[in-house]
């Protein structure tokens, strides 16, 4: 199980997101829509149309 250090932030992106995308699109997303470094040590959360994953 994973479970995030002190000081870790988790963001979820709301709204459904295209799994689709590359991790390279995932991070981009990170920094338009989030305005984060996507290589910082918090996490980012993002779930399909079903939120099925």
């Amino acid at each position: 199980m994973l479970s995030p250090g002190p000081g870790t932030r988790v963001y979820l992106a709301v709204g459904a997101t295209d799994m689709r995308k590359s991790i390279d699109g995932l991070a981009a997303m990170v920094v338009a829509e989030l305005a984060l470094d996507p290589l910082s040590a918090h996490w980012f959360v993002f779930c399909n149309r079903g939120a099925t994953s």
